[in-house]
């Protein structure tokens, strides 16, 4: 069968942030149309051209479009909690629990979530952050856990703090990669947009117009959730996730999470979030794993 004559049609972006979305990681998004369609696709600068057969570089705009407009202005305008990934997953609450805590960080300074893990709480933390920093609501995220571990005495271990730390804030890293794509992600960490810390470093700051989320909240002590907590600076938000079964002090010292349901309770602008097992959202054995741990410990 005789192919047509080429055909090309060139689709114009709004910036590098909107081309980053549509295209995805490395191009993946441009990779794919090309093999679904037989085309040939060219990006230069803000432009994209599409050439081959008409019908081909018309589905394959077509397809491009509906990328641009499921994914650009998701993050920046929907309100809900629902925004698209750079691969153009739709991230969205999966249960009402999880509605109740992206509407509590919505509306509060202070969200205190725990729950089981696989529960979305750190997850969708990190949702609320990238929501804020394209809605110009904070300038910086900040992201902190105890380095428990390591008893967040630091020096001992090889390398420099990103190399010391890096495992223990892997979720972290892993959370932001799957929501803005790893290039974005070390861009904004390269422009401090993006601050990952471990608590101990915390101390003696103040931080304004930034959204600070402290994960594994039940390894934080007394005195380091208070020194935490004082952080808080102007135009801020703090998001504080953990799980209270999972404490892994030593038995002497007092969980902060634990005891700051006490100290904030009556604290009009802290908002208190209970999970669940009947709200994990990982891989259904994980809610049998919660149960079997939970019978075991009642046997024993």
């Amino acid at each position: 069968m005789k192919k047509g004559p080429s055909y090309t049609k060139t689709i114009d972006f709004r910036d590098q942030d909107e081309i980053f979305a549509v295209f995805g990681e490395f191009d993946k998004n441009l990779r794919e149309i090309e093999e679904d369609y037989g085309v040939s696709v060219y990006a230069r600068g803000n432009s994209v051209t599409i050439s081959g057969e008409r019908n081909s570089v018309e589905d394959s705009a077509k397809r491009l479009m509906d990328i641009r407009k499921g994914v650009s202005p998701a993050v920046e305008n929907n309100g809900s909690g629902y925004i698209r990934t750079p691969t153009g997953k739709e991230i969205k609450p999966m249960s009402p629990k999880q509605s109740e805590y992206i509407s509590a960080m919505e509306e509060k300074d202070i969200v205190v979530a725990i729950g089981p893990a696989g529960t979305g709480k750190t997850f969708l933390a990190c949702v609320q952050a990238v929501k804020c920093l394209k809605k110009g609501i904070v300038d910086r995220v900040v992201l902190t856990r105890p380095v428990v571990e390591a008893g967040e005495k630091l020096g001992f271990l090889p390398g420099d703090l990103h190399e010391k730390v890096n495992p223990y804030l892997r979720p972290l890293y892993d959370a932001f990669y799957t929501l803005i794509g790893p290039a974005k992600f070390q861009k904004y960490r390269a422009d401090e947009v993006i601050e990952i810390v471990p608590l101990a470093y915390m101390r003696g700051r103040t931080l304004d117009d930034s959204m600070i989320i402290l994960d594994e909240a039940q390894n934080t002590s007394s005195g380091q959730m208070k020194m935490f907590l004082t952080r808080l600076g102007f135009n801020s938000k703090v998001v504080i996730t953990g799980d209270i079964t999972q404490v892994d002090l030593d038995q002497h010292k007092v969980s902060g999470l634990i005891e700051i349901q006490d100290v904030l309770r009556n604290i009009e602008d802290v908002g208190f979030i209970y999970f669940t097992k009947a709200d994990v959202v990982r891989h259904r054995l994980v809610k049998k794993i919660i149960d079997a741990y939970n019978r075991f410990k009642k046997d024993t």
